[in-house]
């Protein structure tokens, strides 16, 4: 939370290790209490701070800033937040059960199970390759 001062600005300071540790920033500014049409992002991260602009005296602003990790461990190991399913997949859950009895009877057969297990395995030891190589140079 922030509170806007006489000029309706807030700076906020981040954690030492924000702006090292990830990229491309996306920011959510909410008002606290009133309406603030004209809240806005005045300065975008630099020296582990932003700074927001557009507010009244006094007015508090809930705020959340997100990126992309950009450590080493996460450039190395990024993440599949959906893979698109065709075909027979299409419409299918990959684990059924957490989705509820009307999700019964629509699983992946177990067999195409095992096959995107195997390809997971497989997508990991090559993650796993590719940080040992990188370790070596």
């Amino acid at each position: 939370m922030a509170t806007c001062d006489g000029k309706g600005r807030a700076v906020v300071v981040l954690p030492k290790w924000f702006e090292a540790l990830n990229r491309d920033f996306r920011y959510q500014l909410t008002p606290i209490g009133r309406s603030a049409p004209g809240l806005f992002v005045a300065a975008p991260i630099k020296g582990g701070r932003f700074v927001i602009g557009g507010g009244a005296a006094g007015l508090k602003v809930s705020w959340q800033v997100t990126g992309v990790r950009n450590d080493a461990w996460a450039k190395a190991n990024r993440l599949v937040v959906e893979n698109e399913k065709v075909g027979p997949d299409h419409g299918r859950y990959l684990h059924p059960e957490v989705h509820g009895p009307n999700a019964k009877g629509k699983g992946l057969p177990s067999l195409r199970q095992a096959e995107i297990a195997k390809e997971l395995e497989r997508a990991k030891a090559v993650s796993a390759r590719r940080r040992g190589k990188r370790r070596t140079k």
